[in-house]
């Protein structure tokens, strides 16, 4: 595989269409989860593209199942596996086709554990934030988790995430209190100074207005 066979299947399902696509698809997934060096010789053969081309443009929900379990495969090795995917907006795709309602069952349980491989190895924190605005709170939970897990360790990930309005998005999200993504949330802000955490709240503006109306009224 190392030879140019990934990149001849690569060729493959990037010429085919529908049902003809989906050894290809397979063999890429398999070759993928192989290990972890074989998974890197598809990203360099160029197999993410036509993988993702599938995932959006196939009709059939059973062709996009195949895409999306291989992507996973890809991503579930390493950060550097994870990046690839993410700079190349493979989350958001999946996440898309999970939360289409006309999705089949396999389609969606497929994405979302495709989704689940990339978004826990991915340390490329400005490649997860698109998933804070769109994502259901069960696989917030997983995005979440890398945040309180990365940000600790990187300053500038820390400064980066509230210039980027993701640490605003963080407080918006409406988590069960007692549940992991509350958990996850709350070690997030942890890590922030709690000045910092009021004033990106939702509800600090009228706190504020509050105080003012309270301090004029003495």
């Amino acid at each position: 595989m190392h030879s140019g066979g990934a990149a001849a299947i690569v060729d493959y399902i990037s010429e085919s269409k529908g049902n003809a696509r989906l050894p290809g698809i397979m063999t890429l997934g398999y070759i993928s989860a192989f290990d972890d060096s074989l998974a890197m010789a598809v990203i360099v053969s160029k197999g993410i593209a036509p993988l993702k081309d599938a995932l959006i443009s196939e009709p059939e929900d059973h062709l996009k199942a195949a895409a999306a379990w291989a992507l996973g495969q890809i991503g579930r090795h390493s950060p550097d596996h994870a990046k690839f995917l993410a700079e190349a907006d493979v989350p958001s795709r999946l996440l898309a086709v999970y939360m289409l309602p006309e999705s089949s069952k396999d389609l969606k349980d497929k994405a979302k554990k495709a989704l689940k491989n990339i978004i826990q190895m991915c340390t490329h924190l400005p490649a997860l934030e698109p998933l804070l605005q769109l994502a259901p709170n069960n696989i917030l939970q997983y995005v979440c988790a890398q945040f309180a897990k990365v940000l600790p360790q990187n300053l500038e990930a820390k400064r980066t995430f509230v210039q980027s309005g993701g640490f605003q998005k963080i407080q918006e999200i409406q988590a069960e209190p007692g549940s992991k993504l509350r958990e996850y949330i709350d070690e997030i802000n942890s890590h922030y100074p709690p000045d910092v955490v009021n004033y990106y709240s939702p509800n600090y503006a009228d706190n504020l207005l509050k105080r003012l109306e309270e301090y004029h009224a003495e």
